[in-house]
């Protein structure tokens, strides 16, 4: 079977990499009404995560960062994909501002949850947060409710996947910090998987280490191991915290795609810890050369 998608390395939606690979791993124009996965970069120069991800019409969407006026530019890009106003799935991995300030929006332009109307929306199982940005995020999820919007937390949607469409799922992978604190807010990231047949697509948020880890030993424990993966989203931006050895060798990724702001100093001026860091680059050569890279 064709494994199909797209990598998007916009500034706002500018130039892009398309193509399709299959078995004979040659490249096409792609073809519609396949699984489509769309890396956005967020219309400014911060560091953000934002997947848009389409199987035939099912639109899915797994975070809006990186700042308030990326919601701007992620509508701007859904628009012109999609067929209707509705989002089938929206993923909030934790309660950061560079994943979640886009469903809030400006007081101008409002936010992803003001534009579309959103029948699932599956978000983290616990947070820290006590910043004014989180109890709007809040607020404006409490309106999806009124609306009708379906709320889950992640822990309640392990091990019952979501059928998109024929042998297409989207799971949510458990993972320790579901259930515990964490010292750090990117623990508590949703994971999920989605599979298109044998083929598996694999989106960690900003999952650490420890949090890799235990992703991994509670699969082994529930006798379903991580598959090999076609496409990994390079955890936490490319940061050395995440994209560990211990995923890494059970995934052995075909392709690698982090949301980042290549090169950005925002976290740092180490030229060998800017995003993606070099030792994660390191790590992953092991498993692929194709390496992609928002910015």
């Amino acid at each position: 079977g064709l494994v199909i998608f797209i990598v998007i390395a916009a500034i706002g939606v500018g130039a892009y990499v398309l193509y399709k690979k299959n078995h004979e791993h040659k490249h096409e124009p792609i073809d519609s009404g396949e699984v489509q996965i769309n890396f956005l970069e967020l219309g400014n120069d911060r560091i953000g995560d934002s997947t848009f991800i389409q199987v035939g019409d099912v639109d899915i969407l797994i975070d809006a960062g990186s700042r308030k006026n990326s919601a701007e530019t992620i509508e701007k890009f859904m628009k012109e994909k999609m067929q209707d106003d509705k989002l089938e799935y929206v993923i909030a991995t934790h309660a950061h501002e560079d994943h979640i300030a886009g469903f809030v929006g400006t007081k101008e332009y409002g936010g992803i949850f003001d534009h579309y109307k959103v029948d699932t929306l599956i978000q983290f199982a616990k947070t820290d947060s006590t910043s004014t940005l989180y109890s709007d995020y809040c607020e404006k999820v409490n309106k999806l409710k009124t609306a009708g919007t379906t709320v889950y937390t992640a822990d309640q949607c392990v091990d019952n996947p979501f059928t998109l469409a024929d042998k297409i799922t989207l799971e949510v992978l458990d993972q320790k910090y579901y259930h515990e604190k964490s010292s750090t807010e990117n623990n508590y990231s949703v994971c999920c998987l989605l599979s298109q047949g044998d083929n598996h697509y694999l989106f960690t948020g900003d999952l650490e280490k420890s949090g890799e880890v235990s992703l991994v030993e509670i699969a082994k424990n529930k006798h379903k191991p991580l598959p090999h993966c076609e496409l990994f989203k390079g955890g936490h931006h490319g940061s050395e915290t995440s994209n560990n050895d211990e995923l890494l060798s059970v995934i052995t990724p075909d392709t690698v795609c982090i949301c980042t702001c290549c090169g950005s100093t925002e976290y740092t001026t180490d030229p060998l810890k800017v995003f993606p860091a070099q030792v994660v680059c390191d790590r992953i050569a092991k498993y692929t050369k194709s390496i992609y890279v928002t910015g």
